[in-house]
């Protein structure tokens, strides 16, 4: 079921939506050559502390995870599209790094993630990165009243496969409010026109996630979590939570200056 959420509870959300916005940026700042991915999501924990806001991340387990997610944060480095958990292994130079966030506050979740390199940047990774924010602009402006979920689908799909790149079938984006993870789902790929439609006061989070080379397969790791790249190549992975309004897209989780 999807619930439409009141004007008042959308600038709720966009408070829990800041503090996601904060931990993301605190952690891509924290983000240097040397520092571990545990280190990483003790910054995070910290800006959620700081707000008394809580992580739904923190013990989650859907009914794929072998075990409850033990971290704040998902840390997936090169390969690793989504779900990486938080180990002791230390950032490297040229590393690419996608960190998706959540936190819950006042009864409300906001859900992000941000993909990034440490160090030395390869051009193709440049490359990679900025086509996951084109899609995912793509995306955020599909999401008006009257359009539905597949158009979202579209205008992600879309700017990927121009750009060559890959989408791992099967995860994409959902519904947020009182949990992180609520109908409907929001696809990655599909065909405009069709899906659920788009009414103001819904909220989803939208999050392409690309492979680097081209091909969509995928596996799942030895964690029970992670998904990684079957040829090896590299993953980036953005996202916003975004309500949808009569005034059109409002992005609860934009990072500010």
């Amino acid at each position: 079921m999807v619930e439409l959420k009141t004007d008042t509870s959308i600038d709720a959300m966009y408070e829990a939506g800041q503090v996601v916005a904060q931990a993301l940026t605190a952690v891509r700042k924290a983000a240097r050559v040397g520092v571990s991915l545990l280190e990483l999501d003790e910054v995070a924990r910290g800006v959620l502390r700081d707000a008394d806001a809580t992580s739904p991340f923190l013990g989650y387990r859907p009914s794929f995870a072998p075990t409850p997610f033990p971290a704040v944060i998902c840390a997936s480095v090169n390969d690793a599209i989504v779900h990486g958990i938080p180990t002791h292994d230390r950032l490297r130079d040229g590393d690419l790094v996608s960190i998706d966030c959540g936190a819950e506050l006042g009864g409300w979740a906001g859900d992000s993630a941000i993909s990034f390199v440490v160090g030395e940047q390869r051009p193709a990774d440049v490359r990679l990165i900025e086509a996951a924010e084109r899609a995912l602009a793509a995306g955020i402006e599909a999401a008006v009243v009257g359009n539905r979920t597949g158009d979202i689908a579209h205008a992600i799909g879309k700017v990927c496969r121009e750009a060559g790149y890959g989408i791992p079938q099967g995860f994409g984006g959902h519904g947020v409010g009182r949990r992180m993870h609520e109908d409907p789902d929001v696809p990655n790929e599909g065909r405009p026109g069709r899906g659920f439609p788009l009414r103001h006061g819904m909220v989803v989070a939208i999050e392409p996630m690309l492979i680097g080379s081209g091909r969509d397969g995928y596996h799942e790791a030895a964690d029970g979590w992670t998904l990684r790249t079957n040829d090896g190549s590299r993953a980036a992975h953005v996202e916003h939570t975004v309500a949808i309004t009569r005034s059109g897209p409002r992005v609860l989780t934009e990072r500010l200056p």
